[in-house]
């Protein structure tokens, strides 16, 4: 777009302001990861160390045992799950219709109050409570994160740099792992677990002071907003000039946020974005089922003889929670595979092969498995079966875990942006509550074997989505990818979001 007012933050070099805003925006994802992994690990403090050691926990172990065990259980697992669909949508909403530093700082204020609460809960109810509030602040991070990160990006580095926000949840992961495992080696349980909910704060509490001193980005201060110096000063943020004149017109009200305005001529897109990323949460999570029985055979099981000191027993917990976090350690080198190559191979190229390969390796899965009644074997060496295990961990976070969070902060318009994200995470965080709670019921009415059939369908289908729907943003701006027009009278006089027709996004789909 030669009139394109965006130019000199396109084309401008990666600069110290960029990497700041990479940390500001990754701290929530950080917590994120951090609290998916840490909420396993306390359910499995408060459960194991009064199953093999007697230790009960007041307000705590009764909800834990009995014939209400299942419900609480899975309530305590999944309850920040829901409230983040509710705040992704929220937020993803409130970003486009007030701005993205309207909200900025309110969702890890949010992060850090549920984190700080749960780690004083006096009993379950409230703990479940207070991960459901820090629940609500993970979902909102996602669209306004995203949108601001990729807002302020150049056009050479755009890809990188939101991916780097996003695979601060690998570094979350392993932060979670070794917080887990020193504090379960060393402290006692009811402290053990206080001390891994707290620690989750403190990424999040870092980055509220600077989040609040981010300006508005520059697209959406000019083309949402109308302001010129606003969007001028936004620029210089990052060392860019804006090229547009003081004469700005005011935003043509037809073009202000309207939801049903959005899904009418953004439909085939959102099932591209959502779609893929629902898809993406159920293999993710769906991988997890045979996760014991790959790592058992390898590390060997913990608690595996009868515990008679503390000491034995924090050990064996320490080993269990080990065990607990191999699949993120696998799957690490994923994340940054895909943040050095994204802007090279391009978003779309990286979520088809990751499907692709997914696919393929859980249909190996399928046929070297063995079922005997709940456990399963494999028919190959368990060294084999690991790698395996690895791989498909390796390739959907070098592929469509990473490009799911991307895609969908670069493709929609300025005015429709954060809620185009918001709408597409919330659909993944659907895939991966759904996959939560129905998988086990899956595995008991049509075995592992099936599970693994299925979960190669939804992969290849992803594949079929990402290449019919989703259009390819690399090494363009994000007004050329979302064809969002800017009109001119003489230079830039004023601006002018045309929304394209249902029929020109899906003829877009196949022109590029």
């Amino acid at each position: 777009m030669s009139n394109n007012p965006f130019k000199g933050i396109d084309n401008t070099k990666l600069n110290w302001n960029h990497i700041k805003i990479w940390y500001t925006a990754g701290m929530g994802f950080f917590t994120d990861a951090y609290d998916l992994l840490i909420i396993s690990y306390i359910l499995a403090v408060m459960i194991d160390a009064y199953k093999y050691y007697g230790f009960n926990m007041a307000g705590f172990t009764e909800y834990l045992i009995g014939n209400q065990a299942t419900f609480w259980t899975g309530l305590l697992a999944s309850s920040a799950i829901w409230t983040a669909i509710i705040g992704q949508l929220v937020f993803g909403y409130i970003g486009d219709r007030l701005g993205r530093k309207k909200v900025y700082g309110v969702e890890a204020s949010l992060l850090t109050a549920g984190a700080l609460l749960s780690a004083l809960s006096p009993n379950l109810p409230l703990l479940i409570l207070f991960k459901s509030i820090m629940g609500l602040g993970i979902g909102g991070d996602y669209p306004i994160s995203a949108t601001i990160m990729s807002e302020y990006s150049n056009v050479k580095d755009r890809g990188k740099l939101v991916a780097l926000v996003f695979s601060n949840q690998a570094l979350g992961s392993i932060a979670a792992l070794i917080v887990g495992v020193v504090a379960a080696l060393t402290l006692p349980p009811d402290i053990a677990w206080r001390v891994m909910a707290g620690f989750g704060a403190i990424p999040a509490a870092t980055v509220i002071y600077l989040r609040r001193k981010v300006p508005e980005t520059p697209r959406y201060s000019l083309i949402a907003k109308g302001d010129v110096e606003e969007a001028k000063k936004a620029a210089q943020f990052v060392g860019a000039n804006l090229q547009v004149k003081d004469s700005l017109k005011a935003p043509n009200s037809s073009t202000k946020l309207n939801i049903m305005t959005f899904l009418r001529n953004y439909s085939l897109l959102l099932i591209g974005t959502a779609g893929t990323w629902f898809i993406l949460d159920i293999a993710f999570y769906g991988t997890g089922v045979y996760s014991s029985s790959v790592i058992t055979p390898i590390f060997g099981s913990p608690f595996s003889s009868t515990i008679t000191s503390i000491t034995e027993f924090q050990s064996e917990l320490a080993k269990q929670l080990f065990i607990g976090g191999i699949p993120y350690l696998v799957g690490f080198p994923g994340y940054f595979t895909a943040v050095a190559l994204i802007d090279k191979l391009g978003r779309k190229l990286i979520q088809v092969q990751g499907f692709i390969v997914m696919g393929i390796l859980y249909g190996i899965v399928s046929l070297v498995l063995f079922q005997a009644g709940k456990s399963i074997s494999f028919t190959i060496p368990a060294t084999v079966a690991f790698i395996l295990y690895s791989l498909t961990f390796f390739f959907i976070d070098f592929g469509a875990n990473t490009t799911t969070f991307v895609i969908p902060s670069e493709v929609y318009p300025t005015k429709f942006r954060s809620t185009g994200h918001g709408i597409s995470a919330a659909s993944g965080k659907l895939g991966a509550a759904i996959t939560t709670y129905l998988f086990p019921s899956l595995v008991a009415s049509i075995g592992f074997r099936n599970i693994f059939v299925l979960l190669t369908a939804v992969s290849i289908i992803g594949a079929i989505l990402t290449i019919v729907l989703i259009p390819e943003p690399k090494m363009k701006s994000l007004e050329d990818v979302a064809k969002e027009e800017i009109q001119t009278e003489t230079a830039v006089s004023y601006t002018h979001l045309t929304l394209p027709t249902l029929g020109d996004v899906y003829k877009r789909q196949h022109l590029h």
